[in-house]
């Protein structure tokens, strides 16, 4: 069997799931199971960027993907005049106090001609008082922004623009964390970076969740503004009622269909997009050179390569493109809840998509994303179908019964244990294994 052949088939068995699915529960929940596996796409390609091209192990998918959320919030919502009367203008002076006193610590360890010991005490003085002094400035801003009428905002809101600005924006914050972490831990061995990028994205989210200045932390931030129109305006139109009423369908059904598939469309081209220039990226010189140093870095370097460059280079690029699907996700969500972001939703799952896919080829990281992501959210009711089918002989009441309907959602984590053994078993370089060149 040709491998074009197999990529249709694999492909086309994915189709025919979601039918399935819009078939024996509804056309609604088929195209919101599309949706999220689109956006996981996305993310399995920002993974693939790093991971497939270069070796390089991202273990902190989650916080660049909150940093994408995050970006939705700065771009689309209006901003609160009260808010930023009460203290805006003082904690944006925090803020570059903050960045300034990163700038002096930084300046001050490269330019100090002294001992190691010296600019070591001298970077950390004026680390500690640069930080002080933000403190001072910015933790009276906060208390005044926070109080001002804490239900509903309690935070400065954003620029009031179109929502999709965001998605340029979310892919520019998880560039410029991804080019920071870099700088820092890209010069070491690899598994030093997983640690860095694991315990970064755990700062970034209890960040997120503790400054409620900025996106009202645990409170969250509802009723996001949207790309596509709202279910309640295609309801209430007159042109949309009668294409219902042509069709044969229910208004409200129909319009939920609707805004569903224009997401769908939005999605789809940015997937597009992102697959052919991650395709050229992987086909020119540039992608056989990142091939070549995830090899064999030693000779790479001996060959005159800079590996710490490339592998900064490789490694802001696959964060931008987990921060562009970040933004995305919220933006569908149509709301901002940092709480919500797991590291095994948001990186374990990731990156069993890319593994069950195959690493170092796009389309078997799309394909990691569509298929991990159907079964994880189907993997309940199909788990539910087969407990009840099996305990249909028990009494209704029998304390089995009840127990084991009552873990039915439990069978997700198993359903993705035995997916990844199954595949690791028998596709070790997964469903669509990279190409060898």
């Amino acid at each position: 069997m040709s491998a074009t052949l197999r990529n249709v088939l694999l492909f086309g068995a994915m189709g025919l799931l979601l039918v399935a699915v819009a078939v024996f529960q509804s056309a609604n929940v088929a195209l919101a199971i599309l949706n999220l596996c689109l956006i996981s796409a996305i993310m399995t390609l920002g993974i693939n960027i790093q991971w497939g091209y270069a070796g390089l192990f991202n273990a902190g998918v989650m916080g660049f993907t909150a940093l994408g959320g995050l970006a939705a919030v700065v771009v689309s919502v209006a901003p609160v005049p009260e808010a930023w009367a009460a203290g805006g203008a003082r904690a944006l002076m925090g803020l570059v106090i903050g960045l300034l006193a990163i700038a002096a610590g930084i300046a001050t360890w490269k330019k100090l001609p002294a001992s190691r010991r010296v600019r070591a005490w001298s970077t950390a003085l004026v680390a500690v008082l640069g930080f002080a002094l933000m403190r001072v400035v910015l933790d009276p801003a906060v208390e005044a922004i926070e109080a001002v009428e804490p239900a509903k905002t309690g935070f400065l809101g954003g620029l009031g623009i179109p929502i999709m600005f965001s998605w340029v924006v979310g892919a520019a914050f998880a560039a410029t964390a991804a080019w920071a972490i870099g700088k820092v831990a890209l010069g070491l061995r690899s598994d030093y970076l997983a640690i860095a990028t694991l315990g970064i994205s755990e700062i970034i989210i209890y960040f997120l969740k503790n400054e409620d200045w900025l996106a009202r932390g645990v409170k969250n931030v509802n009723g996001l503004p949207r790309p596509v129109p709202y279910e309640i305006d295609l309801q209430g139109a007159a042109w949309f009622q009668d294409l219902a009423f042509q069709v044969g369908a229910p208004v409200i059904e129909l319009s939920s269909i609707i805004v569903k598939l224009s997401y769908a469309s939005l999605f789809v081209l940015v997937l597009l997009v992102i697959f052919w220039l991650s395709e050229r990226a992987l086909k020119s010189p540039w992608g056989r050179m990142m091939r070549a140093i995830r090899d064999n870095e030693t000779a790479a370097g001996a060959m005159g390569k800079d590996v710490t460059w490339r592998h900064l280079q490789v490694f802001v690029l696959g964060s931008a493109v987990i921060g562009l699907a970040g933004a995305m996700l919220t933006t569908l969500d149509g709301q901002f809840t940092p709480a919500s972001y797991q590291p095994l939703r948001f990186t374990f799952l990731v990156w069993v998509m890319v593994i069950v896919g195959g690493s170092g080829n796009n389309l078997g990281s799309i394909l990691g994303g569509f298929v991990i992501w159907f079964f994880w959210i189907e993997a309940e009711p199909i788990g539910l179908a087969l407990i009840e089918f099996i305990t249909s002989g028990m009494a209704q009441d029998s304390a089995l019964r009840l127990h084991l309907i009552e873990n039915a959602a439990h069978t997700r984590l198993m359903t993705m244990g035995l997916v990844l053994l199954l595949v690791l078993r028998f596709s070790p370089r997964g469903l669509i294994p990279e190409r060898q060149h």
